[in-house]
């Protein structure tokens, strides 16, 4: 068994009950391979205890997680203590549930944990930074004096000791020419704006490196037409498990993007992807932080939205039905897409718009029905907007040179509350 220990932030989080030896004592947030493979070696040996003091809450930045993942959390005792983070606007008597918190520490290329520490600091009102390698109140302030206008850096020094501790404010320029020791963290304030209203969601919720992903990720290469499920308005009464249809193409990358801005899928919203076909749009926004649910009308595209879906990672529910019938069983969303075409368009979208919370997305398949899709959303009280999306990629020739292929235009209509 191995105990972890939080303490060193104003308090002990206590000791292991039972009398086994304490055989290692590591101290730190930081495990060395070194530091592990002792612990293992006296692991390994059975029948006793090792011991790892870390600072404060060692679950959070901290030790547990490289424990872990060598030993196993069954094979940890975690017993926290007052987390650095927290205790930290403890003495600023602030809140810190909408506080970025980053780790300085983290390994990765040379400078890029300096570079992200930065520019997190300036995106952000209320930034916590666990000091590492050429991260510290210097390196900040260094980076940060000609980038922002207004931010105060509050650095705590031996934090939790009480006799040690010292808090001090400082403007970036003074930062950059000091010499800091035993720093324990950094704040980067923006005094103007820390308060902000509290969040609803807290926790890892960056974006993905990238959206609006290629075509070719769903199964289409450039220049495919913006075809969608077959099933999706077509006025089917019902899910048809042998009908055979051509593969839908995705939403071209282009229009997926109009799309993605205009639904605005964010962390704690539902978004509906009707007639999903491929699963893009859905997939997108799961990518981006959204739950979604796919609705597809076939079978066999119930099961391609489920493959795109596991090669990017994304946990989405797929409904296998036709709208708009199937649309009564499911949770209110946010955010609606509705792909392709059909004499049924208009129902789909005004059950679609009378239960959406903020925006619908419509793709229609030709330009009669635009207006329908319009009408549909206006009667619902939305605000309507939309675009004729015509492109042209690039076609890289065999002698170096480009050329350019027309992409099938698309029609895109949109409703926000």
């Amino acid at each position: 068994m191995i105990t972890v220990i939080g303490s060193g932030a104003g308090a002990d989080a206590g000791s292991p009950a039972g009398g086994t030896a304490w055989v290692v004592d590591v101290r730190g947030d930081v495990l060395t391979q070194g530091d592990l493979d002792l612990i293992g070696t006296h692991v390994s040996g059975g029948g006793t205890r090792v011991v790892v003091r870390a600072l404060g809450d060692p679950g959070f930045f901290g030790v547990v997680r490289a424990l872990a993942a060598r030993f196993g959390a069954e094979a940890l005792d975690v017993r926290p203590g007052p987390g650095a983070v927290g205790l930290a606007f403890a003495r600023l008597r602030r809140s810190w549930d909408d506080a970025v918190v980053v780790d300085g520490a983290a390994a990765g290329v040379a400078g890029a944990a300096l570079d992200r520490a930065v520019n997190v600091c300036r995106a952000h009102p209320k930034v916590a930074v666990l000091p590492g390698p050429g991260v510290g109140p210097a390196e900040l302030g260094a980076e940060l004096v000609h980038r922002v206008e207004s931010r105060t850096l509050v650095v705590f020094s031996a934090l939790g000791d009480p006799f040690r501790e010292r808090v001090e404010r400082v403007a970036p320029h003074e930062a950059m020419c000091r010499v800091w020791e035993g720093v324990n963290l950094v704040l980067c304030l923006d005094e103007t704006r820390a308060e902000r209203p509290a969040p609803a969601v807290t926790g890892p919720l960056t974006g993905p490196g990238g959206w609006a992903l290629p075509d070719a990720e769903f199964g289409a290469g450039a220049g495919v037409a913006p075809a969608r499920s077959s099933g999706a308005a077509s006025g089917a009464e019902g899910p048809d498990a042998t009908v055979v249809a051509p593969v839908p193409p995705p939403l071209p990358y282009e229009a997926r993007a109009l799309v993605l801005a205009r639904l605005g899928p964010r962390a704690g919203d539902l978004v509906w992807d009707i007639g999903s076909g491929c699963g893009s749009v859905a997939v997108e926004c799961v990518r981006l932080g959204a739950a979604a649910v796919a609705v597809e009308r076939t079978a066999g595209g119930v099961e391609r939205i489920r493959g795109h879906a596991a090669a990017q990672g994304a946990e989405l529910r797929v409904v296998h039905g036709a709208a708009p019938t199937v649309l009564s069983h499911l949770s209110d969303p946010d955010g609606v897409f509705v792909g392709g075409g059909g004499r049924d368009l208009r129902a789909i979208v005004l059950a679609a718009a009378r239960r959406a919370r903020r925006a619908v997305v419509v793709a229609p398949s030709a330009l009669e029905e635009v207006a329908p899709a319009r009408a549909a959303l206006a009667a619902c009280g939305f605000a309507v907007d939309g675009v004729l999306l015509q492109s042209q990629r690039l076609l890289p020739l065999p002698d170096g040179s480009s050329s350019l292929t027309p992409s099938a235009p698309v029609f895109l209509v949109w409703g926000t509350r």
